[in-house]
């Protein structure tokens, strides 16, 4: 079984601003826990014991969490320009030098993917590459990178986003991918390089072979402000699974709360919360979908609804509608910000 993978860690996640505006989009937590510490856990149970990570927008911070502890054993390459997505894996050949093959994933990949499997697809097809992929609702594709395959499934096109009247099939790119090491016979050094736009056409053009393996489990990429509030409410309701975490079921609501967090008795919760570590609720305070990261500050009787705040922000008014980012104080003369 394959026992190396690369993690794609180097995005800068501006459609999550301002929450990655200081927190790098790996980093960012999903029911407490940073999505790339689910997907370290996750590499680990399908047997993965060594994990390369290119990384360039605070990079910092996501290499001084990981070194020290990480599930697995890992090592970063730090990118000082972005390279694309084939680009950066390019930038970690030399991991792979004694590795036939090797697992692929993105560090915000969030899902209930059996990793195993779709190595053992890999392996029993001989291909040069094989990406999971995911059937979504024919009215979605015109949101993703359509995949289209054969009855060996294999790959026939590629569709960017294409309008629904012309989608040759409902089948997305996950990102997830397992390649044999030739893969980098088609990656040039040095040069911004994208899978889905340069590598796996010139494939195709060059008579490779790319496997499929269809996935039906739960898969989000966690790429935009709405898709990482549907995959935290998600998560509460059980329709993806996290390890470690303690759901409190309790009249209308379903919450979690983390560590060392004072939350009164009379505090009200609807619907699904997530409150972080280190929080301080103040006195009467009503919260109604809400996601609070570690060290946010409620006062004292105002609302929360469908509300969003980032690591040790001050919230003094009742908000409604609102995603706040970190080191923040929201006054009650403040108008937040989103």
């Amino acid at each position: 079984m394959i026992e190396k993978a690369m993690v794609m860690a180097a995005g800068v996640g501006s459609r999550l601003d301002p929450l990655t505006q200081s927190v790098p989009k790996p980093l960012v937590p999903v029911l407490n826990r940073p999505v790339m510490d689910i997907l370290l856990e996750k590499l680990k149970n399908c047997g993965i014991q060594k994990v390369v990570a290119n990384t360039y927008y605070l990079a910092e911070k996501i290499e001084e969490r990981y070194k020290k502890s990480c599930p697995v054993d890992i090592e970063f390459v730090h990118e000082t320009e972005l390279s694309g997505t084939a680009g950066g894996v390019k930038k970690c050949e030399y991991f792979f030098e004694d590795c036939e093959n090797f697992l692929v994933v993105s560090a915000d990949g969030f899902h209930d993917a059996d990793l195993g499997r779709i190595i053992s697809a890999h392996e029993q097809s001989g291909c040069i590459a094989t990406m999971a992929v995911m059937p979504v609702d024919i009215e979605e594709v015109s949101e993703y990178g359509v995949v289209v395959a054969n009855t060996d499934f294999h790959v026939t096109e590629f569709q960017e986003k294409p309008p629904v009247s012309e989608a040759k099939s409902n089948c997305i790119n996950t990102g997830i991918y397992v390649f044999n090491k030739r893969i980098f016979d088609y990656i040039p050094e040095n040069t911004k390089y994208d899978f889905a736009k340069n590598v796996f056409p010139s494939l195709l053009e060059a008579g490779e072979e790319i496997n499929t393996y269809k996935i039906y489990n739960y898969w989000s990429d966690i790429g935009t402000l709405s898709q990482y509030l549907q995959s935290n409410k998600d998560a509460l309701m059980r329709k993806v699974m996290v390890s470690g975490v303690d759901i409190i079921n309790k009249y209308n609501a379903k919450y979690v709360v983390g560590e060392n967090t004072i939350l009164p008795e009379n505090v009200k919760i609807y619907d699904a919360c997530i409150i972080g570590s280190n929080c301080k609720i103040g006195e009467n305070a009503i919260l109604r979908n809400v996601i609070l990261w570690d060290g946010v500050e409620i006062a004292e009787g105002i609302t929360l609804e469908n509300v969003v705040v980032a690591n040790n922000t001050i919230v003094e008014m009742s908000l409604k509608n609102e995603i706040v980012g970190s080191d923040r104080i929201i006054e009650k003369k403040e108008k937040a910000l989103v």
